[in-house]
């Protein structure tokens, strides 16, 4: 086993693990950056990214994070490919982590951007037609579909939030529901009812995803909940929309957390519960989840932490004294 020291440790490799590290590295702080299962995050499986600021024309997911680690890196960040399975957090600073590998990674300060993953439907075509007219973000993805047809599969806030939201590039979406009743909030209901551009399909599930001739998504085969009737729609673009789960397996127990699995900061900061452990990015954010958010919320746990080691510091020098 090999024992990696840092004064930052940053656990996830998303928008938000890499601006934290370039952030971090500028500061002096050598952070490093444990890749986890999927480095580079969600955007690693998203095709076109038009909404990211500073790029003109469409630039690919996966390049932009290939950009963003490599710019950490110059500025002297150590990436690790490894997956951390444990965590220690009692007793304050410094905070250990073990890696899949054996190896121990121990932190000054410990930044987490573990980030949060779409819940999918798990049925035939899904996977295959994911960025080919199957997402998971309408606001990511909506533009794309704009005088098109569009459907919407859930019947919470999300996926009720999300088809009015089409309603700005469609004036063809529906909304597939697999119960006879919305789980949405009633204000929420009312505007999705008043729109004459969202209609509903009740009782209904995606039994599966189905190409056209060109490799793009064609249509929906659905069946009933209640008959058990077999019916199509025929869509350009689908959105699963039936939430998200936050990946803080890790942290159970040890960090406070909300219903949804989400981890608790202070309000406008990135601050846990521990100081000195720090939460930024999908895992702490249930309401934008955006790559430029948690860019944003990545900086901001850089520089908390910052403060953070230059405060410990300022402490243990007056104690030596």
């Amino acid at each position: 086993m090999t024992t990696h020291r840092t004064r930052m440790l940053i656990i996830g490799s998303g928008p938000a693990g890499y601006s934290a590290a370039i952030y971090g590295a500028r500061a002096g702080m050598e952070p490093i950056v444990v890749q986890g299962l999927q480095p580079g995050g969600q955007l690693t499986i998203t095709t076109d990214v038009e909404n990211y600021p500073g790029f003109a024309d469409v630039i690919q997911g996966p390049w932009l994070m290939e950009q963003m680690q490599a710019q950490a890196e110059h500025v002297g960040t150590r990436m690790m490919w490894d997956t951390i399975v444990e965590v220690d957090l009692d007793g304050g600073s410094p905070f250990r982590a073990i890696g899949d590998s054996g190896d121990e990674y121990v932190g000054d300060v410990l930044v987490i951007a573990t980030g949060a993953q779409a819940k999918w439907l798990g049925v035939p075509g899904e996977q295959e037609l994911g960025g080919k007219g199957v997402s998971a973000c309408a606001t990511c993805d909506g533009f794309f579909y704009r005088g098109r047809k569009v459907a919407v599969i859930g019947g919470g806030n999300t996926a009720v939030e999300e088809a009015l939201y089409l309603t700005n590039h469609s004036d063809d979406v529906t909304l597939i529901h697999r119960r006879d009743e919305l789980r949405s909030e009633k204000i929420l209901q009312e505007r999705l009812f008043k729109s004459d551009k969202i209609s509903t399909l009740w009782n209904k599930t995606v039994e599966r995803f189905v190409a056209g001739e060109n490799g793009a998504l064609a249509k929906l085969e659905l069946v009933d909940t209640v008959t058990g009737e077999k019916s199509e729609l025929a869509v350009d673009g689908a959105f699963v929309a039936i939430g998200h789960a936050p990946s803080t397996e890790l942290f159970k127990g040890k960090l406070p957390m909300d219903d949804g699995g989400y981890l608790l900061v202070e309000p406008g900061t990135p601050k846990t519960a521990i100081p000195g452990v720090f939460a930024c990015g999908d895992v702490m954010d249930h309401t934008y989840r955006q790559a430029v958010t948690a860019a944003g919320t990545g900086c901001m746990a850089a520089l908390d932490a910052e403060r953070f080691l230059a405060t410990l510091e300022f402490a243990e020098k007056e104690a030596a004294e």
